[in-house]
């Protein structure tokens, strides 16, 4: 009997996620072996400080401070990518793809940023990408979207992907706490970090957003052609409403695209959502993705979105994908935008106009009369049609807080209603908007 092949694997980042991998697929490593019909063994790993403790303890003539030499040695057919940031990340992954190997990332900020240049450096070169960790943690979204869902087209794709925003929204309308008091106890329990503007101010589910409109659609849409906007601006009052309305308040990243129209758009924002959705009921640091495709419909994919075990998981999905390519030499399915996917016209993004929807509105008035008719008067200049309007709450003397919600309107008119309100003297601050969503299933 010949001896099976040892497939070689080198982690770039020992952090966190890298020290999960390493524990859990040492773990797993014989049972894994079984059934791949090959020797995997975990080579080396790069760290950036050689002194620093950690939890996972790893021979010392395995660890290296020079991630590049992880990348460059040709006897690591796998590398993965799990330092972070787009620097040194980015020329880890195409030091790994220029000479061929298969690099798995969880890094989806590299991937939105960089991901064309590293498909054609992969393309050129004979390497290949994996990235399953990139999106949603443990969830299998993009094997679900490159391979179980392959015979379908899109037309939306809408999910919470921030696993730290969901917690202090789940938190907010359990508790009654205000956001900074959320947010300071998501901090000190290691959910948000100490500059948590990247997941609250919504740029964490954007670059996600973009790796999966890619997997969908086939085209990069870098963050500056998105609505992103976070969570730090929600109230108790905006919470309370939205229930008395049947609604819950989600950070949603939302992917729309119009076939006949051949457009696209991508949208990250706090939405009202539904109570009857799935959705809705996604609470905690869980991650959940809605799914419709012109063939098999809607469905739906809850599960942990981030920490330790949970992209540790979908790293050694990668992992073993990748290792059961090198042993039967068969390549994964291709997506849309690779060089090898005769994909049809790429789509252009919708203008704002075309991006349609219901509104909520709340904002800060003086409490004098005639204001609503101001209101009224600017919202109809833009031909915004008002559906309910409330005043929930007592504000602070001489001022009316008072939250509006409209019929269907679109991105463009609604952008120019709040502008226009804003400077009404009667005004007193910015309104917040919230977008309503009433996705079809």
């Amino acid at each position: 009997m010949s001896t099976p092949k040892t497939i070689k694997i080198g982690l770039c980042g020992f952090g966190t996620v890298g020290q999960g991998v390493w524990q859990h697929l040492e773990r797993a490593r014989t049972d894994l072996e079984a059934r791949l019909g090959v020797k995997l063994e975990l080579a080396r790993a790069a760290v950036r400080d050689l002194k620093r403790a950690r939890d996972v303890a790893i021979p010392a003539d395995k660890i290296t401070g020079d991630a590049l030499s992880i990348a460059n040695d040709p006897s690591l057919a796998i590398v993965c990518e799990l330092i972070g940031g787009t620097t040194l990340a980015r020329e880890v992954t195409l030091a790994a793809l220029k000479r061929g190997a298969i690099v798995v990332s969880a890094n989806k900020a590299l991937l939105c940023d960089h991901g064309a240049e590293l498909f054609e450096t992969a393309r050129k070169h004979g390497g290949q990408l994996l990235f399953e960790a990139s999106v949603a943690g443990g969830i299998p979204i993009i094997k679900a979207l490159r391979e179980g869902l392959v015979a379908n087209r899109f037309t939306q794709i809408y999910g919470i992907l921030n696993g730290t925003c969901n917690y202090i929204l789940t938190r907010m309308v359990q508790e009654g706490a205000p956001y900074a008091t959320i947010l300071a106890d998501a901090k000190r329990l290691g959910y948000a970090e100490a500059d948590e503007s990247l997941d609250v101010d919504g740029w964490d589910t954007a670059h996600k957003a973009s790796v999966l409109a890619f997997l969908a659609h086939g085209v990069w849409i870098k963050t500056d052609k998105m609505i992103v906007e976070g969570i730090a601006k929600i109230t108790q009052a905006d919470l309370k409403h939205a229930a008395a309305l049947g609604y819950g308040i989600k950070l949603l990243a939302v992917i729309t695209r119009d076939f006949a129209a051949n457009q696209l758009f991508v949208r990250v924002h706090p939405t009202l959502i539904p109570e009857e959705r799935v959705l809705a009921s996604v609470n905690g640091v869980f991650n959940g993705v809605s799914v419709t495709g012109d063939v098999v419909g809607t469905t739906t994919y809850i599960g942990r979105g981030a920490g330790r075990d949970a992209t540790a998981s979908a790293v050694i999905s990668d992992i073993v994908d990748a290792a059961a390519i090198l042993a039967t030499g068969k390549a994964v399915p291709s997506i849309p935008g690779s060089s090898s996917y005769a994909s049809s016209q790429p789509p252009s993004l919708a203008p704002l106009e075309k991006i349609t929807g219901r509104y909520y509105v709340r904002t800060l008035v003086k409490d004098e009369p005639g204001v609503l008719a101001q209101i009224a008067t600017v919202m109809a200049n833009h031909k915004v049609s008002i559906a309910s309007v409330t005043q929930p709450e007592v504000a602070e003397e001489g001022t009316a807080s008072l939250i509006l919600t409209t019929h269907l309107s679109n991105e463009h008119a609604i952008r120019e209603t709040l502008a226009d309100l804003a400077r009404l003297p009667s005004v007193v601050e910015a309104p917040l908007l919230l977008r309503i969503g009433d996705f079809a299933e």
